[in-house]
C-alpha cells in the first residue's frame, strides 16, 4: 500500500508533533533509536532486552508513526509476517537499499526519513520542550504540584505530632506452669 504523503518531502516540524502525540514509550523508543540515530544494539542495552525484542517494538512503534502521521498501512496479519516485517525493516534502517514489503514500504520510507532528518527533528523536540516549560500553563501546573507536597508534608506533620501516645509496654506473664 502506497502512503498518502511523499515521506522524502517531509519536514522536521511534522514528525516532532507526531513524536509528541504518540504514547510517551514509543515516542522516546522511536526518538533514541531514529531521531538520535543510537544503534540497535544500544537501545537494546539500555532498555534491557534483546535486539530481537527491540526490533519487534521498533516495528510497532514504527507502524504507529505511520498512522499518526496520516500514512496508509495495515498491522501484520499474523507472527510470521511480523517477525519477517521485523527483519526488513531492520535491514532497510542499516542500509538505503533493502527489497521490503509493499505493505511496509511507507513505513520504512518515513523511518529513513527521521533518521535523515534526525537532528533537526530533535532539535525542533527541545525547542517544543522549552517552549511548553515556559509556558503559564506548565507553570500554574508546578506551582499547584508545589502546593500539594508542601499540604501533604504539613499535613503528615500533624498526624505525626497529634498522634496518640504509645501504650507502655506491659510485662510479660509467666507461664502458667512457673506460677
Amino acid at each position: 500500500m502506497a502512503t498518502a504523503f511523499d515521506a522524502s518531502q517531509l519536514s522536521p516540524a511534522p514528525f516532532a508533533e507526531a513524536l509528541r502525540a504518540l504514547p510517551p514509550r514509543a515516542g522516546a523508543l522511536l526518538r533514541r533509536r531514529l531521531a538520535r540515530g543510537e544503534t540497535l544494539e544500544a537501545c537494546a542495552a539500555l532498555y534491557g532486552v534483546s535486539q530481537e525484542a527491540l526490533a519487534t517494538h521498533l516495528l510497532r512503534e514504527a507502524l504507529a508513526l505511520t498512522a499518526q502521521m496520516g500514512g496508509q498501512g495495515r498491522e501484520p496479519v499474523n507472527a510470521e509476517e511480523e517477525a519477517a516485517w521485523t527483519r526488513q525493516l531492520s535491514a532497510a534502517l542499516g542500509r538505503q537499499v533493502a527489497p521490503v514489503s509493499p505493505a511496509l514500504a511507507g513505513t520504512v520510507a518515513l523511518c529513513q526519513r527521521l533518521l535523515t532528518l534526525g537532528p533537526e527533528v530533535e532539535a525542533t523536540l527541545e525547542a517544543l520542550e522549552r517552549e511548553e516549560a515556559r509556558s503559564p500553563r506548565r507553570q500554574r501546573e508546578d506551582t499547584l504540584r508545589r502546593w500539594a507536597v508542601v499540604l501533604l508534608l504539613a499535613l503528615a506533620s500533624y498526624l505525626y505530632w497529634t498522634r496518640p501516645p504509645e501504650p507502655a509496654e506491659r510485662s510479660p506473664r509467666p507461664p502458667a506452669s512457673a506460677r
